[in-house]
Parts: C-alpha cells; sequence; structure tokens
C-alpha cells in the first residue's frame, strides 16, 4: 500500500517493464505509461559509480570524458551487463513508484520468447533485488497480445509478431499459453544499420544511426510504393572526409532493407508451417497481428500479408502495447491461476485421454499455461 496526500492508504499498483534493447517503458496500473526512457547508462571508471541512467544518460553520451563509459546492458534481446542492468531496473522501478510507495509492488517484466532459464532466473533475481514484491516473467508474444486487446483466455489461435529494436518474436497463442514460437535476433537496430550500410555502399556517404533511424521513419517501407518519397541525408564523404548531400527514396530505402524484412517474414512463415490445422484456421479467420516499433515500418504488415497471404494489422500504438500488456499480466495470472489450477488441468488430462477433445494443441497450451501459473 502506498499514502496518499489525504494521509490515507491505497493498494501498492502493480508495474508492468518492457525492458527494451533501445528503450525501456514502465506501465502502472490506473496510470497507464509512466515511464519512457533510453536503456542506458553513463559509467564513471574513476569512481566505479553510475553516473546516469535513462534520458539524462543519453544527453550525456555525445559529451563524455574519457574516464566515462556508455553502456547499453541489453543487445539484441539478451542482457549483457546484469550488475548494470539491475541498477537500471531499480532506477526504474523507483521512478513509476515515486516517493510515496508504501509497499513493494508486484512487477511484470517481459522476456524474449527464446531466452534460457538461466537467463530468466538472472532477470527475475535482479527484479526482486530492485524492490520487487513479487516478479512474474511474461513472454513478448503474451504481454504483445494482452496489450493489443486479445483475449488469450479464449481457445482460438492467435498469432502475435512483436518486432522490438533487437528481437522479433513470432509466437501463436492460445489459451493463455504460446503453442510455437520462434525467435529471431532481426528487428528495429538492423534495419537502422543496414539503411546505414545501402547509403555508405551506393553514396559513399557516412551516416550515424540517429540519421539511419530518422530516414527509417521518413521514407522507409518494405513494400512498393506507387509514389516515391525523397528526402536529403547530410554525412560524411567516405573518400574526401568533407560534408556531403545525398538524396534517397523510399525505393532505395526498401532495396537497402529487403533483406532484414525478408528474415522476419520468413520466421513468420516457419511459424505458420509448425501450426496445428486447428489454430492455423484460427489465424486465417483472425488476421496476423503486429507490435513492437519495427512493426510500425511502412509497409511491414503489407509485406507479411502478401507473402503469408494472411490478413495482416499493426496495432494502434504500437510501441506501448507490451508494455500496457505486460502490466495487466500480474491481474490476468492471479485472477485465473486458481480457475486453471481447479478445473484445467483435470479437464483437459480427462478429455486428452479420453480421445474427446477436439484440439489437442489447445490442450496442451492449457497444460503449459498451468505450468506457467504455478
Amino acid at each position: 500500500m502506498c499514502m496518499t496526500q489525504a494521509g490515507g492508504f491505497m493498494p501498492a499498483k502493480d508495474i508492468g517493464i518492457d525492458l527494451g534493447t533501445r528503450n525501456s517503458l514502465v506501465f502502472s496500473t490506473g496510470k497507464g505509461i509512466v515511464l519512457r526512457e533510453p536503456s542506458v547508462v553513463v559509467y564513471d571508471k574513476d569512481t566505479e559509480k553510475i553516473r546516469a541512467i535513462g534520458e539524462e544518460a543519453r544527453q550525456m553520451a555525445s559529451h563524455l570524458t574519457s574516464n566515462m563509459e556508455v553502456i547499453w546492458p541489453i543487445r539484441r534481446g539478451v542482457i549483457v551487463d546484469y550488475n548494470v542492468m539491475e541498477k537500471m531496473l531499480k532506477y526504474f522501478i523507483s521512478q513509476a513508484m515515486g516517493r510515496r510507495a508504501f509497499r513493494k509492488p508486484r512487477v511484470s517484466i517481459s522476456v524474449p520468447s527464446g531466452i534460457t532459464e538461466i537467463e530468466r532466473k538472472a532477470i527475475e533475481e535482479a527484479a526482486y533485488q530492485s524492490g520487487a514484491r513479487e516478479v512474474f516473467l511474461v513472454d513478448e508474444p503474451i504481454a504483445a497480445a494482452i496489450g493489443a486487446g486479445v483475449d488469450i483466455t479464449k481457445p482460438f489461435g492467435n498469432l502475435i509478431v512483436d518486432i522490438g529494436a533487437g528481437t522479433t518474436d513470432v509466437a501463436v497463442v492460445s489459451v493463455g499459453g504460446v503453442v510455437v514460437s520462434a525467435s529471431v535476433k532481426v528487428a528495429g537496430d538492423n534495419f537502422d544499420h543496414a539503411i546505414m550500410n545501402y547509403v555508405r555502399e551506393k553514396h559513399s556517404l557516412f551516416i550515424g544511426e540517429d540519421a539511419a533511424e530518422n530516414i527509417k521513419i521518413k521514407i522507409g517501407t518494405a513494400s512498393e510504393e506507387a509514389d516515391l518519397r525523397t528526402m536529403e541525408v547530410k554525412g560524411r564523404n567516405i573518400i574526401t572526409g568533407l560534408p556531403k548531400v545525398a538524396t534517397l527514396t523510399s525505393e532505395e530505402i526498401r532495396t537497402a532493407l529487403r533483406e532484414t524484412t525478408g528474415q522476419i517474414v520468413e520466421t513468420v512463415h516457419g511459424v505458420l508451417e509448425k501450426t496445428p490445422p486447428e489454430l492455423a484456421a484460427d489465424i486465417m479467420d483472425r488476421g496476423i497481428v503486429l507490435t513492437g516499433g519495427g512493426a510500425m515500418l511502412h509497409g511491414m504488415d503489407a509485406l507479411i500479408e502478401q507473402k503469408t497471404g494472411v490478413s495482416t494489422l499493426t496495432v494502434q500504438d504500437a510501441m506501448l502495447v507490451v508494455a500496457a500488456g505486460t502490466g495487466k499480466y500480474a491481474e490476468i495470472n492471479v485472477k485465473d491461476v486458481n480457475r486453471y489450477e481447479s478445473s484445467g488441468r483435470h479437464r483437459v488430462r480427462e478429455e486428452t485421454a479420453a480421445g474427446t477433445h477436439t484440439d489437442k494443441a489447445t490442450a496442451a497450451a492449457v497444460l503449459c499455461c498451468i505450468r506457467v501459473y504455478r
């Protein structure tokens, strides 16, 4: 619980954290998104202490002295510096809770579906060390589905494609669990690097990541366009070292991104191939749902729809849905665990053993879901 300004008490908030490769978002029940900051810290090598975290660290990054170091503790969805990540996590939780926090919060954290059990334990321990009362780890596709408004408790197949900065998670979700999934380390950052490489090779122009991201946002596209968009880009001539300006077209950017977007499409195709027929039929009816910042690339939904033949939609506020779904997960978990535990396991085992369950994939998903909740 926490104190109100009037001196009364109110229940402690549940917090959902989307720990991203580039940005981290925190969702608080009753408030929505309360924090959105870069997943970066500035470390002072002389004092061996962290000087800044989040947005302050990002602003300092280009004005550092030799005794300071910029650390991104998460790369391509993998935590590479657990000590720094723990301090960053503690900072995010304290910022989200505020100074009036009286009771420790329940914290849900979204994680890529392909991480190992060791990595899960490390994140869980870091969350407890950061001040969490209770910790839930949520597969990103599950969080994305909840945040997008999909009722994951129903016995229908839903295909979720979450394109972040470091990883793309593709999963078929049904009855609260992941039935089929795949994770590939190709996402928004790879889009930026592909643009940087293309501009360097085709225009002899060196640009930074910020410029590449700006190009991606303004004229980036994954599918062909009837009307070309153009943009002037400034950078350094890689031959003379002098400033140079080049004009890029949206078709050039589509060409630059063809390989990376193609890898994501192949991953989606692979998951569809492994999906049980009953759930595949659901997906044909319900379509594919795209979430994450990378899903906002113009034409990404059209490309997936063209290559798979399945209706594809990018959700509104695609960058926020994982954080929102993660924040709501604890509430759903607490409500459903008793229902699944008391009736789900017995019923599914009976029907499966008797051969009367018409959807064996759903049965497996329920049993998997019960194990997760336990």
